[in-house]
């Protein structure tokens, strides 16, 4: 090489040279930032309460994630971001006035034993938040039915009472802070519950904005429509499973629907009441607990579509997304090994 010209670095690299795809920080990050709308929409629907809720919980997982990684002497580990889509997802699928040392509690649960239980993140059955939100529906029962009215005068300058309950001590009567906030018409039950238990259809319009009580994340069904598209197109979402639970419970609310028009609530109502389309789009396309066969996760979908419709209309609850996501994930693993694509020229007949 002759002096005065610039030094030039050849790199030697082994195949493969194809680049690969969004890391999992990446891809959480995504889902975190589709996420937060639906948070600043709670915020907005119930006030100081939900921001409270939401914060304690999101902390709490944070908090137990960091305590059992040291435990295990584990470095950075809130840096996938996982731990915080959990206590995001598990705060929005609580009531918005629920006490915040229930809601830690909850926070706790979903970390220690929907995921660190199994071994940490890629190594759970079922999705975390899931775990926390079943763990608090069978120990604090009534605290989980209890609804408060959205889009309070007073929202943001009061907190409901039930929020800052002590621990095992009964929480104020929320009727009477609905009164105090100027609420015209306080109800107690979420739009399923009132069709259930009273035969009281809630108005589309109501549930396409997100007006009704319900918890922290039913919110607005276009709302979270949009989320969940900004991460299909973005590819860190597979649509197949949302396309197929709304299909399949679509289906089959309108096929009831059609033989019982009066027991059996129209299947648009079926799709935007309750947390159908929040579990649908954030929580069974959690990629460690769905399948990764296309023919799985096309049934994968079908089957929490079918039970959703089969426990809201013949269980004795009036939502049944969590448990049929729950059931989904325990069936994932048999889904995906009898949908495994045969490999070409292998258990093929003879001529």
């Amino acid at each position: 090489m002759r002096s005065g010209q610039p030094r030039t670095t050849l790199e030697l690299r082994a195949a493969p040279h194809a680049h690969g795809g969004p890391g999992v920080e990446q891809i959480m990050r995504q889902v975190v930032y589709a996420i937060l709308p639906l948070c600043a929409f709670s915020v907005y629907q119930f006030g100081l309460s939900a921001a409270l809720l939401i914060a304690i919980v999101t902390a709490t997982c944070l908090a137990t994630e960091a305590g059992f990684a040291r435990v295990a002497r584990r470095s950075n580990p809130l840096g996938d971001g996982s731990a915080a889509i959990t206590g995001l997802l598990l705060a929005l699928t609580l009531p918005p006035g629920l006490p915040l040392w229930m809601g830690a509690v909850a926070g706790f649960i979903a970390i220690a034993l929907g995921k660190v239980i199994f071994g940490g993140l890629g190594f759970n059955v079922f999705n975390p938040a899931l775990v926390g939100r079943a763990f608090a529906q069978a120990a604090f029962p009534a605290a989980l039915t209890t609804w408060t009215p959205s889009l309070t005068e007073g929202r943001f300058q009061a907190i409901i009472p039930s929020t800052l309950a002590w621990p095992l001590m009964q929480p104020a009567d929320v009727s009477v802070w609905a009164k105090s906030v100027a609420v015209d018409a306080f109800t107690g039950a979420t739009p399923l519950a009132s069709f259930k238990f009273d035969g009281q259809l809630t108005g589309a319009m109501q549930l396409l904005w997100g007006t009704p009580a319900g918890s922290a994340g039913e919110g607005s069904a276009v709302l979270i429509l949009a989320c969940g598209g900004y991460l299909a197109l973005r590819r860190m979402l597979d649509w197949r499973i949302p396309a197929a639970i709304l299909a399949s419970a679509f289906a089959l609310a309108a096929v009831l629907h059609v033989i019982d028009a009066v027991r059996f609530p129209p299947p648009q109502f079926m799709l935007l009441s309750g947390g159908l389309l929040l579990g649908a789009v954030f929580m069974a396309t959690d990629m460690v607990g769905s399948p990764v066969t296309p023919r799985g996760v096309w049934l994968f979908g079908f089957l929490i579509g079918t039970l959703t419709i089969v426990i809201r209309l013949f269980g004795g609850l009036s939502e049944g997304v969590m448990y049929a996501i729950l059931i989904g994930n325990a069936l994932a693993p048999l889904l995906d090994r009898w949908t495994q694509p045969r490999a070409y020229g292998i258990g093929g007949g003879r001529r």
